[in-house]
């Protein structure tokens, strides 16, 4: 199951659970939309995998399978 981290790694921006914005790379390293496009190139800085659309999870599934409240943020983004 996907992790759901709540910020860009890069710009410590929220990611809410239901946001539409964040992606992902296959090591679920999360990066908002703007630093995917803006920064990143669309390569994930930790792994060189693509980044991708996170799966929204819905509502009533986040009552037993919560996102994540653990922090992630890189030191230096490219």
């Amino acid at each position: 199951m996907l992790e759901l981290l709540p910020s860009c790694e890069c710009g410590d921006v929220d990611l809410p659970p239901d946001s539409p914005d964040p992606r992902i790379c296959s090591f679920e390293c999360t990066f908002c939309a703007r630093c995917v496009d803006e920064v990143l190139g669309g390569v994930c800085p930790n792994c060189g995998g693509d980044l991708t659309r996170r799966p929204i999870r819905l509502a009533a599934v986040l009552v037993t399978h919560p996102a994540s409240t653990t922090r992630v943020v890189r030191t230096s983004c490219p």
